[in-house]
């Protein structure tokens, strides 16, 4: 898969640090796949959901280090992309804010 913008992943890690190991990992894996259906994401990754948001856009949701984090992006399995849409921390998520500006 294409990672659209990687940088903001370095970006999210200089944020948390807590989180960069798990981020890097999910990047590796990520720009390996050749994913084409929520199925195969899950053979990598057991716990990502696929969440509908207020724009009624469907959205993938990844667990990251241990539960305590959230990478929140979009997929477009026809093209091989994967765009990073934001990366919050559970009780960020927890609050469903982020459903509206999605």
């Amino acid at each position: 898969m294409r990672v659209i913008k990687p940088s903001t992943l370095i970006r999210w890690a200089e944020k948390h640090p807590a989180a960069a190991p798990s981020l890097l990992r999910w990047f590796e894996i990520t720009r390996k796949a050749s994913w084409k259906s929520l199925t195969e994401i899950r053979r990598d990754f057991s716990q990502t959901d696929l969440v509908k948001v207020e724009s009624l856009r469907p959205v993938f949701v990844f667990n990251i280090a241990g539960n305590n984090f959230r990478l929140i992006a979009a997929i477009h399995f026809n093209t091989g992309r994967v765009f990073l849409l934001d990366f919050l921390s559970h009780a960020e998520y927890s609050k469903d804010a982020w459903k509206k500006k999605l």
